[in-house]
């Protein structure tokens, strides 16, 4: 029963952080997002009490695209059932899967120096079979499917191997491009967005990649009102990730997000 039934509540918005490298990775991750972890908090941040937006903060290098889709479709799925706007902003980074995420909001802003964009497909390896033959070391493997051991790093590379891998790279390319043409729709003006080209919060906006440059607290106040209310949803840290085996997963997570994020020079 209420018992002030007449007194108007006070709007507020949702805040859902999402922020690091996005991976498949279980529970002893420290850092970064995956749509299992992420999936209770972006829950609770469309279902507790009525918010009159989500406000996601997003600050990612990427990732996982499969991982990347799946978030992205959990906020698409809960903003149209419970009828909830979705606002991105950008604050250091949203690029390659971390764009994927943003684009998922109905609208995206941007700081003036975020960086913004790379919408493409990355496999890195290294080759040692070279190594291997100096050093007089045999690589054995034997498999039964004869692309069993595709782009095994301590055999030569095979051309048959490469096409393959660049198909499977377009599919989920095109994939990538699909979902930020379906979001971003009229906003788009330019040749080059889906070549992995990433570009700073202006020329973002200029390109359509994002709607404005503008930070979370001013824009949700200019269309709620200066009252408008703040709660916040994000991932809590382990209590013992910092106690035995936590010492070493953490340091690995961070060397990781710390690789990824110097690709954009940060």
């Amino acid at each position: 029963m209420k018992l002030l039934p007449f007194v108007t509540r006070k709007p507020f918005v949702a805040v859902l952080l999402l922020e690091g490298v996005i991976h498949s990775g279980g529970r002893m991750r420290t850092t970064g997002l995956s749509d299992s972890s992420m999936a209770p908090i972006i829950e609770k941040a469309f279902g507790k009490g009525k918010p009159s937006a989500v406000a996601i903060k997003i600050n990612s290098p990427g990732g996982s695209p499969v991982q990347s889709s799946l978030i992205a479709a959990r906020i698409r799925r809960l903003a149209e059932s419970k009828g909830i706007p979705v606002y991105a902003f950008v604050e250091d980074l949203a690029a390659s899967g971390g764009y994927w995420l943003a684009a998922a909001a109905d609208e995206i802003y941007v700081d003036a120096n975020s960086i913004v964009g790379s919408i493409g497909v990355i496999h890195s390896s290294f080759g040692f079979h070279d190594l291997l033959k100096r050093s007089g070391i045999e690589r054995r493997v034997h498999t039964a499917g004869k692309d069993k051991s595709i782009l095994d790093p301590f055999l030569p590379e095979d051309p048959e191997h490469v096409t393959r891998l660049r198909e499977i790279q377009d599919q989920m390319h095109n994939e990538f491009i699909s979902h930020v043409r379906s979001r971003r729709k009229d906003h788009l003006n330019g040749d080059d967005l889906f070549t992995g080209r990433f570009w700073v919060g202006r020329a973002a906006v200029e390109l359509g990649l994002a709607n404005d440059v503008g930070h979370l607290i001013p824009k949700m106040q200019e269309i709620y009102g200066d009252k408008v209310r703040f709660k916040h949803y994000g991932k809590r840290r382990h209590v013992f990730g910092s106690i035995g085996t936590g010492i070493v997963q953490a340091a690995l997570d961070h060397i990781e997000d710390r690789f990824m994020m110097s690709r954009y020079g940060l």
